[in-house]
Protein backbone atom coordinates (compact mmCIF):
# COMPACT_ATOMS: atom_id res chain seq x y z
CA UNK A 1 0.00 0.00 0.00
CA UNK A 2 0.98 3.25 -1.46
CA UNK A 3 2.11 5.73 2.15
CA UNK A 4 0.33 8.91 2.21
CA UNK A 5 0.16 11.45 5.07
CA UNK A 6 -2.71 9.99 6.81
CA UNK A 7 -0.65 6.42 6.87
CA UNK A 8 1.32 7.14 10.07
CA UNK A 9 -1.47 8.42 12.19
CA UNK A 10 -3.35 6.48 14.74
CA UNK A 11 -6.85 6.69 15.80
CA UNK A 12 -7.00 6.08 19.83
CA UNK A 13 -9.94 5.26 21.66
CA UNK A 14 -9.63 4.89 25.38
CA UNK A 15 -12.12 2.94 27.43
CA UNK A 16 -14.74 3.32 24.42
CA UNK A 17 -17.73 1.85 26.53
CA UNK A 18 -19.99 1.21 23.08
CA UNK A 19 -19.53 -1.63 20.72
CA UNK A 20 -21.74 0.40 18.37
CA UNK A 21 -19.84 3.56 18.83
CA UNK A 22 -16.25 1.46 17.98
CA UNK A 23 -17.46 -0.55 15.03
CA UNK A 24 -19.02 3.15 13.70
CA UNK A 25 -15.42 4.44 14.22
CA UNK A 26 -14.05 1.57 11.82
CA UNK A 27 -16.43 2.54 9.18
CA UNK A 28 -15.46 6.23 9.45
CA UNK A 29 -11.50 5.25 9.55
CA UNK A 30 -12.34 3.37 6.67
CA UNK A 31 -14.26 6.32 4.76
CA UNK A 32 -11.83 8.44 5.30
CA UNK A 33 -8.21 7.08 4.76
CA UNK A 34 -7.11 6.17 8.08
CA UNK A 35 -6.44 2.50 8.76
CA UNK A 36 -4.62 2.22 12.48
CA UNK A 37 -7.02 1.86 15.36
CA UNK A 38 -6.09 1.59 18.98
CA UNK A 39 -8.11 0.68 21.76
CA UNK A 40 -7.23 1.20 25.31
CA UNK A 41 -8.53 -0.91 28.25
CA UNK A 42 -11.76 -1.42 25.77
CA UNK A 43 -15.03 -1.62 27.92
CA UNK A 44 -16.70 -3.69 25.27
CA UNK A 45 -16.54 -6.35 22.79
CA UNK A 46 -14.99 -4.82 19.95
CA UNK A 47 -15.58 -7.13 17.68
CA UNK A 48 -19.69 -8.52 18.47
CA UNK A 49 -22.03 -8.52 16.49
CA UNK A 50 -23.16 -5.03 16.81
CA UNK A 51 -19.90 -3.69 15.62
CA UNK A 52 -19.21 -5.56 13.16
CA UNK A 53 -23.21 -4.85 11.98
CA UNK A 54 -21.70 -1.00 12.35
CA UNK A 55 -18.31 -0.98 11.16
CA UNK A 56 -20.07 -2.90 7.65
CA UNK A 57 -17.43 -3.30 4.96
CA UNK A 58 -14.41 -2.31 7.90
CA UNK A 59 -13.82 -5.30 9.32
CA UNK A 60 -10.20 -5.28 8.72
CA UNK A 61 -10.01 -2.66 10.96
CA UNK A 62 -12.01 -3.89 13.51
CA UNK A 63 -9.76 -7.61 13.21
CA UNK A 64 -6.81 -5.88 13.11
CA UNK A 65 -6.99 -2.90 16.06
CA UNK A 66 -4.18 -2.98 18.23
CA UNK A 67 -5.46 -3.57 22.37
CA UNK A 68 -2.94 -2.13 25.10
CA UNK A 69 -4.01 -1.69 28.79
CA UNK A 70 -2.95 2.15 28.87
CA UNK A 71 -2.39 5.35 26.93
CA UNK A 72 1.39 5.78 27.23
CA UNK A 73 1.54 2.12 25.57
CA UNK A 74 -0.47 3.19 22.61
CA UNK A 75 1.51 6.27 22.20
CA UNK A 76 4.76 4.58 22.18
CA UNK A 77 6.76 5.32 19.14
CA UNK A 78 4.36 8.89 18.18
CA UNK A 79 6.49 11.93 18.17
CA UNK A 80 3.12 14.14 17.81
CA UNK A 81 0.27 13.41 19.49
CA UNK A 82 -3.30 15.55 19.95
CA UNK A 83 -5.57 15.23 22.68
CA UNK A 84 -9.48 15.81 22.48
CA UNK A 85 -11.39 17.40 25.07
CA UNK A 86 -15.12 18.38 25.02
CA UNK A 87 -14.70 20.53 28.09
CA UNK A 88 -13.14 23.86 28.83
CA UNK A 89 -10.81 22.64 31.92
CA UNK A 90 -8.04 24.98 33.11
CA UNK A 91 -5.93 23.58 30.70
CA UNK A 92 -2.58 26.21 30.58
CA UNK A 93 -2.34 24.89 27.05
CA UNK A 94 -4.95 26.43 24.30
CA UNK A 95 -7.52 24.30 23.05
CA UNK A 96 -7.58 24.80 19.48
CA UNK A 97 -9.80 24.14 16.80
CA UNK A 98 -9.64 21.29 14.81
CA UNK A 99 -8.33 22.43 11.31
CA UNK A 100 -5.70 24.45 13.11
CA UNK A 101 -3.77 21.96 14.98
CA UNK A 102 -4.68 18.75 13.27
CA UNK A 103 -2.62 19.56 9.86
CA UNK A 104 0.16 19.13 12.42
CA UNK A 105 -0.26 15.43 12.63
CA UNK A 106 -0.08 14.85 8.66
CA UNK A 107 3.10 12.76 7.70
CA UNK A 108 4.55 11.57 10.78
CA UNK A 109 3.97 8.91 13.55
CA UNK A 110 0.81 10.96 15.81
CA UNK A 111 -1.70 9.58 17.22
CA UNK A 112 -5.35 11.90 17.14
CA UNK A 113 -7.09 10.24 21.41
CA UNK A 114 -10.33 10.17 21.95
CA UNK A 115 -11.68 10.19 25.61
CA UNK A 116 -14.30 7.98 27.29
CA UNK A 117 -17.84 8.66 26.06
CA UNK A 118 -18.58 9.83 29.79
CA UNK A 119 -15.93 11.72 31.24
CA UNK A 120 -13.20 12.19 28.41
CA UNK A 121 -9.65 11.95 29.08
CA UNK A 122 -8.31 12.28 32.91
CA UNK A 123 -5.96 15.21 33.41
CA UNK A 124 -2.87 12.27 34.12
CA UNK A 125 -3.81 11.33 30.01
CA UNK A 126 -3.96 15.08 29.11
CA UNK A 127 -0.39 15.33 30.01
CA UNK A 128 0.77 12.93 27.37
CA UNK A 129 -0.48 14.99 24.31
CA UNK A 130 1.35 18.06 23.07
CA UNK A 131 -1.63 19.90 21.73
CA UNK A 132 -5.40 20.05 22.64
CA UNK A 133 -8.50 19.91 20.27
CA UNK A 134 -11.99 20.82 20.82
CA UNK A 135 -14.89 20.69 18.06
CA UNK A 136 -16.63 23.62 18.61
CA UNK A 137 -20.07 23.26 19.00
CA UNK A 138 -23.54 25.18 20.43
CA UNK A 139 -23.45 26.00 24.12
CA UNK A 140 -26.76 24.89 24.78
CA UNK A 141 -25.62 21.43 24.02
CA UNK A 142 -21.72 20.74 24.08
CA UNK A 143 -21.26 17.24 23.81
CA UNK A 144 -20.76 15.09 20.25
CA UNK A 145 -20.93 11.50 20.61
CA UNK A 146 -17.80 9.52 20.23
CA UNK A 147 -18.06 8.31 16.80
CA UNK A 148 -19.46 11.46 15.83
CA UNK A 149 -16.05 13.64 16.91
CA UNK A 150 -13.95 11.04 15.19
CA UNK A 151 -15.60 11.54 11.99
CA UNK A 152 -15.45 15.07 12.10
CA UNK A 153 -11.67 15.01 12.69
CA UNK A 154 -11.45 12.44 10.25
CA UNK A 155 -13.02 14.30 7.63
CA UNK A 156 -10.68 17.81 8.39
CA UNK A 157 -7.67 15.12 8.19
CA UNK A 158 -9.01 13.75 4.70
CA UNK A 159 -9.53 17.19 3.42
CA UNK A 160 -5.74 18.74 4.88
CA UNK A 161 -4.31 15.45 2.70
CA UNK A 162 -5.54 16.16 -0.56
CA UNK A 163 -7.54 14.12 -2.94
CA UNK A 164 -5.71 10.90 -4.00
CA UNK A 165 -3.43 12.25 -6.53
CA UNK A 166 -2.66 16.02 -5.17
CA UNK A 167 0.82 16.32 -3.26
CA UNK A 168 -0.88 15.79 -0.10
CA UNK A 169 -1.29 12.10 -0.97
CA UNK A 170 1.89 11.67 -3.12
CA UNK A 171 4.27 9.36 -1.22
CA UNK A 172 5.92 10.07 1.52
CA UNK A 173 10.01 10.47 1.28
CA UNK A 174 11.63 11.58 4.76
CA UNK A 175 14.92 14.53 3.85
CA UNK A 176 17.91 12.26 5.86
CA UNK A 177 18.85 15.59 6.78
CA UNK A 178 15.38 16.24 8.96
CA UNK A 179 16.17 15.48 12.66
CA UNK A 180 13.13 13.44 13.50
CA UNK A 181 11.10 14.60 17.03
CA UNK A 182 11.55 12.36 19.79
CA UNK A 183 8.75 9.74 20.49
CA UNK A 184 6.56 10.05 23.46
CA UNK A 185 8.34 7.36 25.35
CA UNK A 186 11.28 8.74 24.88
CA UNK A 187 9.83 12.37 26.57
CA UNK A 188 8.32 10.71 29.31
CA UNK A 189 11.37 8.74 30.28
CA UNK A 190 13.14 12.23 30.45
CA UNK A 191 10.76 13.69 32.19
CA UNK A 192 10.75 10.95 34.86
CA UNK A 193 14.40 11.61 35.13
CA UNK A 194 13.97 15.47 35.47
CA UNK A 195 11.32 15.10 38.42
CA UNK A 196 13.77 12.51 40.21
CA UNK A 197 16.81 15.03 40.37
CA UNK A 198 14.50 17.77 40.65
CA UNK A 199 13.13 16.30 43.91
CA UNK A 200 16.30 15.21 44.81
CA UNK A 201 17.73 18.85 44.86
CA UNK A 202 15.00 20.16 46.72
CA UNK A 203 13.55 22.14 43.94
CA UNK A 204 10.39 20.36 43.79
CA UNK A 205 8.37 19.33 46.96
CA UNK A 206 6.51 15.79 46.35
CA UNK A 207 2.80 17.54 47.37
CA UNK A 208 3.31 19.99 43.91
CA UNK A 209 5.74 18.22 41.85
CA UNK A 210 2.97 17.36 39.05
CA UNK A 211 1.74 20.33 38.82
CA UNK A 212 5.38 21.79 38.60
CA UNK A 213 6.09 19.04 35.74
CA UNK A 214 3.46 20.52 33.46
CA UNK A 215 5.31 23.77 33.43
CA UNK A 216 8.35 21.67 31.88
CA UNK A 217 6.00 19.68 29.49
CA UNK A 218 4.62 23.17 28.50
CA UNK A 219 8.08 24.07 27.82
CA UNK A 220 9.27 21.25 25.78
CA UNK A 221 6.48 20.62 23.73
CA UNK A 222 7.01 23.70 22.50
CA UNK A 223 10.24 23.15 21.62
CA UNK A 224 9.55 19.57 19.65
CA UNK A 225 12.96 18.34 20.71
CA UNK A 226 14.82 15.76 18.38
CA UNK A 227 15.61 12.21 19.72
CA UNK A 228 19.17 13.42 19.68
CA UNK A 229 18.52 16.31 21.65
CA UNK A 230 16.28 14.68 24.46
CA UNK A 231 19.31 12.16 24.57
CA UNK A 232 21.69 15.16 25.37
CA UNK A 233 19.28 16.23 28.26
CA UNK A 234 18.96 12.94 29.65
CA UNK A 235 22.84 12.31 29.48
CA UNK A 236 23.03 16.15 31.24
CA UNK A 237 20.99 14.92 34.20
CA UNK A 238 22.97 12.00 34.52
CA UNK A 239 25.72 13.36 34.82
CA UNK A 240 24.27 16.15 37.42
CA UNK A 241 23.29 13.20 39.59
CA UNK A 242 27.10 11.66 39.03
CA UNK A 243 28.09 14.79 40.57
CA UNK A 244 25.52 14.93 43.41
CA UNK A 245 26.55 11.30 44.42
CA UNK A 246 30.83 11.85 44.14
CA UNK A 247 30.07 15.49 45.68
CA UNK A 248 31.64 17.19 42.91
CA UNK A 249 30.77 20.60 41.72
CA UNK A 250 31.60 24.33 43.02
CA UNK A 251 29.71 24.08 45.78
CA UNK A 252 30.58 27.55 47.13
CA UNK A 253 29.21 28.95 44.17
CA UNK A 254 26.21 27.31 44.54
CA UNK A 255 25.65 28.34 48.59
CA UNK A 256 26.51 31.96 46.87
CA UNK A 257 23.62 31.83 44.20
CA UNK A 258 21.46 30.78 46.74
CA UNK A 259 22.16 33.52 49.00
CA UNK A 260 21.56 35.95 46.41
CA UNK A 261 18.12 34.15 45.49
CA UNK A 262 18.72 32.51 42.33
CA UNK A 263 18.23 29.06 44.35
CA UNK A 264 14.82 29.71 45.14
CA UNK A 265 13.31 26.19 45.13
CA UNK A 266 9.86 26.13 42.94
CA UNK A 267 9.98 29.54 41.57
CA UNK A 268 7.58 30.20 38.64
Amino acid sequence: MTATALSPISIVLVEPAGALNVGSVARIMANLGLSRLLLVNPQCDPLSDEARQMAVHAQDILEGAIYVSSLAEALQGCQRVVATTARNRRLPTALEHPRQVLPWLLGTPSALVFGREDRGLSNEELNLAQRFARIPSTASYASLNLAQSVAICAYELYNLAGEPGSLGNQELIESPLEEVEAPIEAMEAYYDDLQDLLLNIGYLYPHTANARMEKFRRLHNRAHPSSQEVAMLRGILRQVNWAIEKGTGNREQGTGNREQGTGTREQG
